[in-house]
């Protein structure tokens, strides 16, 4: 798919046709899903020094490649060059985001766009919540990870295999294995597999 996207925008740029936003988007996604983040960031280079400007497709696509590259520097930076431009930021861009600090155990920078999201009235899911516990996980804070895990019944969130799971590793990183037992009861009362 990759090969394909780039040999179109290729082609488009031999025959002089105008390229849009719509056209770099398509092959920075194709980018991003196979997992070419440095084509994707040269791609993005291309576009925003040129005359197209990058839109919330752009950019969303953007932080996923960097997330897929567990490079959370530059999804950071990415969302604070949507800041600067008064770009509206959605829950696909901030869970992008946080997953990329996961990668690293960056938990405090997961959690402080975790805290933007209400800043910018954007709603978490589960993905959030599971992406942001992971990075405390990685992060080895088990304390922050079960009060994400603790918050997600009154945001109306389920809690899932992957919840479950990133908070059991929290709390045996944190040598907890109380807690990890008390949440095995947990689990085996909730409809959780």
């Amino acid at each position: 798919a990759l090969d394909v996207a780039l040999l179109a925008l290729s082609w488009h740029q031999l025959n002089e046709h105008e390229l849009n936003c719509y056209h770099y988007n398509a092959v920075i996604d194709a980018c991003a899903k196979t997992c070419a983040w440095t084509e994707a960031l040269q791609l993005f280079e291309v576009m925003t020094h040129g005359v197209v400007e990058a839109d919330i497709i752009t950019f969303s696509a953007m932080v996923s490649a960097c997330d897929k590259a567990t490079d959370w520097g530059k999804a950071l930076h990415l969302c604070s060059i949507m800041t600067k431009n008064n770009m509206e930021m959605d829950t696909i861009i901030f869970n992008a985001a946080i997953s990329a600090c996961k990668h690293d155990g960056m938990w405090q920078e997961a959690l402080q766009l975790f805290c933007a999201m209400t800043q910018y009235v954007v709603v978490s899911d589960q993905v959030t919540f599971n992406a942001a516990i992971s990075a405390c996980e990685k992060g080895n804070a088990w304390e922050t990870a079960f009060l994400l895990f603790s918050m997600m019944a009154p945001h109306r969130v389920e809690k899932d295999t992957i919840t479950f799971s990133a908070l059991v590793s929290a709390y045996a990183e944190g040598g907890e294995w109380e807690k990890v037992f008390q949440l095995f009861s947990v689990m085996s009362h909730s409809k959780v597999e």
